[in-house]
């Protein structure tokens, strides 16, 4: 049994029948999923699922999403000749000899680094500064030892026997 439509122009959504549907709302926001149609689709083309060679609006064009936090980025290597020189500068103060080659190392150290973009600057300038403070000490504790021979030396032929 079917009932005659109420007044007012209200319908039953349960009645069967075509139902007319309500105007869209101009300020509401895009559909986020809604698909436009691709321009290289072609004309008329007849697809059960829709078109296939849509393309979702309101998604950023590939590649313009932003990097993954830094817990998983790729490490980057550290730079081998940025650590040997680090090392060898360190050595320098038990034997001096190793610290200027540490330090001329970090500065090949630090150019590669520049060029290949590696991490360990902060290492190749460690060096450096080690290897030339230790080297200046070095070549300050030489001369030292030289003046104090030549002063020996010189004090010793004064002496009268």
């Amino acid at each position: 049994m079917t009932y005659p439509p109420p007044p007012g122009g209200w319908q039953d959504p349960a009645a069967a029948g075509p139902h007319p549907t309500p105007p869209a709302d101009p300020y509401a926001p895009p559909d986020p999923y809604a698909v436009a149609k691709s321009p290289y689709a072609p004309p008329g083309y007849p697809s059960p699922g829709g078109d296939p060679y849509a393309v979702p609006v309101g998604y950023p064009p590939p590649g313009a999403y932003p990097p993954p936090y830094p817990g998983h980025m790729p490490a980057s290597r550290t730079n081998t000749l940025a650590i040997v020189a680090l090392v060898l500068s360190l050595v320098g103060f038990t034997s001096c000899i190793t610290a200027p080659i540490g330090a001329i190392m970090g500065h090949v150290a630090r150019k590669q680094i520049r060029e290949t973009g590696e991490q360990g600057e902060g290492m190749a300038t460690a060096a450096i500064i080690v290897g030339w403070i230790l080297t200046g000490l070095l070549v300050a504790l030489i001369i030292f030892y030289i003046v104090m021979i030549v002063i020996a030396v010189n004090s010793d032929s004064s002496s009268s026997y």
